[in-house]
Parts: structure tokens; sequence; C-alpha cells
């Protein structure tokens, strides 16, 4: 009899694991519940689908998340894989056209003789069966109710935000400039600089401006937000104090408008989103302002004055585990018996795309490991993958 794991959610972690484990040559049951239902997040088919930013961060192995790309790559990451196969010009970062890179996955992941897809919600384990949960930060409430009361793991929550899209077309390049900070590599990123007259005009408007209601989340987290510090909404940001953008998303430093010679005193970056150039988002911008406020308070950003936007930014709530209580360094939840159930991707705590990968590659070769009769493989906490697991 064929051995059989099953593995929920078709993110960038469970799709992982569903591929790490398939490879070896052990069937995978991927239940995926899109297109049926959708998370307040997701808006397309596809599996893998970026809801945040198409950037992957740094590329280079000097730096934390670009040497944890290199792990990735070298154990067989289809995550990896995707990334480079689909990716868009952005400095030293590494970022990807995002409908590409989930098309790719998507298909890979299809087209794969030992991964079975089943569209459906899952709101538990069987029994019995050994299992890899990445159903996500979004992970629907039955499934959240579950894991909380059945499997004994306590809930975490913070409020997690995206940014916009504008459409190139409408970027008024006679005021917006193409450049890099520090001119390190290409100029992939267009720059709309500010004096500080604009600044003060725009720095008062967004602090003041109306954000939208959080209808889907319970009235008493409304009441004290708690936003991840990594992707906190610009208005929130800003209300820290008058200058405190001028040394996060609006930092001018190392950015020269070649057509004056001179830093600005502000400048908003946008990065470009597909291959084509014709979607760029707007960095740091992540937000939870309504969308009129979106559009009023962002076309005073000077070359914006007459943006389309494709997307406006929004804000969910995201759900994670206490790993450290519950977990081993195999992503093995304690305690599950025989038959292992494994938890990968952000609701393990873990923060980013990147992250969430190499916790779904860890996991489901440890999955694969149970199920072929071998002992768990814990990776060295030398490595990034490692240590990542330990913490």
């Amino acid at each position: 009899m064929d051995k059989i794991i099953n593995v929920y959610g078709a993110g960038l972690a469970g799709c992982e694991a569903a591929w790490q484990i398939a490879e070896r040559g052990i069937k995978v049951k991927l239940f995926e519940m899109k297109p049926i239902k959708y998370t307040p997040a997701h808006h397309s088919e596809g599996f893998a689908e970026l809801v945040c930013s198409n950037s992957l961060r740094s590329d280079r192995v000097t730096n934390a998340v670009g040497l944890l790309k290199e792990e990735l790559s070298r154990m067989g990451s289809l995550i990896m894989e995707a990334a480079y196969a689909t990716r868009v010009p952005a400095g030293s970062a590494l970022a990807v056209d995002r409908g590409l890179f989930s098309d790719y996955i998507t298909g890979k992941i299809k087209n794969h003789p030992n991964i079975e897809i089943i569209n459906a919600e899952v709101d538990s384990v069987e029994e019995g069966e050994i299992t890899v949960v990445a159903t996500g930060p979004l992970t629907s409430d039955k499934m959240a109710d579950y894991i909380q009361n059945e499997l004994g793991c306590r809930g975490l929550h913070f409020f997690d935000a995206a940014a916009p899209i504008v459409d190139f077309s409408t970027v008024n390049m006679d005021v917006a400039f193409f450049a890099s900070r520090y001119d390190k590599g290409d100029a992939d990123y267009i720059n709309c600089p500010m004096d500080k007259e604009q600044y003060d005009a725009f720095y008062e408007a967004l602090v003041s401006a109306k954000e939208a209601e959080l209808k889907d989340f319970d009235r008493e987290m409304q009441k004290e937000l708690k936003v991840f510090e990594g992707c906190m909404p610009v208005e929130v940001m800003a209300r820290r104090g008058r200058e405190t953008l001028l040394f996060g998303p609006l930092k001018p430093v190392g950015l020269i408008d070649k057509r004056v010679g001179k830093e600005s005193y502000a400048v908003v970056q946008l990065r470009k989103e597909n291959c084509e150039g014709s979607m760029y988002n707007l960095v740091g911008f992540q937000t939870h302002l309504t969308f009129p406020e979106q559009r009023r308070v962002f076309r005073m950003i000077p070359g914006l004055e007459n943006a389309e936007f494709l997307r406006y930014g929004v804000m969910h709530r995201n759900t994670y585990l206490n790993s450290p209580d519950r977990l081993d360094e195999g992503y093995r939840l304690i305690d599950s018996g025989d038959k292992g159930i494994y938890f990968a991707g952000q609701m393990t705590g873990v923060e980013g795309y990147i992250e969430s990968t190499g916790s779904g590659l860890v996991a489901g070769i440890n999955a694969a490991r149970e199920a072929l009769g071998e002992e768990p493989l814990h990776f060295p906490r030398r490595t990034m993958l490692g240590a990542m697991a330990s913490y």
C-alpha cells in the first residue's frame, strides 16, 4: 500500500512541504480551499499567492535572509526555483512577478505524479495519518478552533498589512525619477521626491486620514491594535513622530536626483511588480486607510498626483502558534503520537515568505522521513534553517 501524507494549505510553506515529500517518492494529498473559499487577503486561484510584497528581500549571502535562500536552493526548494525563474529587477533584492511566480509553482505541483489536489476546506486532522498543517496565518475559524482546543496549541495573533499598487503609465516621470539607493545595482526603483513643505502637508493628511473598520475581526481586538513591526501601516508609523517616516520608508539618504544633483527632503520609492513594468507598489506603504483616503492622501505624493490604483492596501489578522512550547526542531507537534502532525509557514511564528518556505522544507522532509521509518533530520544550528527551527 502506498504511503500517503496529507498537506493542508497550498501557500508557500504547503507547496514546499508537498514538493519535498513527493520528491522522496511518497504520495501527497494536498488540500486547498481555494477557489471554493478565500481568505480576506487572497484573490487568485493559484497556489503560493504573494499578498504583501513581491520582494523576497536581500539576495546576498552575506545577509541572513540571502544565506537562507542559498541553503534552500541547495536543498532543492521549489519556491526558490520559481523565484529565480520569475525574477524582476529590484537592485540587490530578489523580487518576482507575482502572477508568473504563482503560475510556475501551481503548474509544478499540479503536474507532479505523486501529488493529488483536493479543493476542500479542512477543519481537523485525520487520526493515524501523517499531516503537515500549513493553513497559514489566515487559517479559517474552524481549523483555528481545532488547533487550539483539540491539539492544545494556544493561538496568538497580530495584524498585518499590504501596500497599494499603481499603474506605471499614470506615474508622472517628469517629477519622479529612476534610481537605486547609493547607485547600487541597476536603477530599478521609481523615486518620488518631496521638499519639506510637501512632506509636511503629506504628513498632516496621513496622520488625520480615516482608517477602515476591522469588520471581520473581534470588536475587542479593535481597542488595542497589535501590528507587526516589520510590516507596520504607514499611518501608524507616522503617528510615532513627525520625522519617523524620514528614517523609514521615506528615507532620502543615498537617492540623488541627478536633475538637481542632490538628495531631497523625503523620497517615496516604488518597486516593480511584474516583468512588463506596468505595475509598481509603494514600498513601505502598508496601510489600513479607507480606499478613498488612500487615493486622496497618496496622490499628494509628487509624481502620483494622477496615479491610478490597481490594488489598494488592506489589513488582515494573522494567527500563529506558541511554537517553542508545542513544536520540536523538525516542526513536529510534541506528543502527536505515532503518526506525527507537523506545522509549517507563518502560523509557526516565522517572519516572511522565505522563512515560511524554510519551515515548509524542514517539515516536509521530516514528515517524509517519518513515513519512510527514518530518523528525523534536525538541521545543525550553525545553518540558517537549523537556527530558525531551533529558535
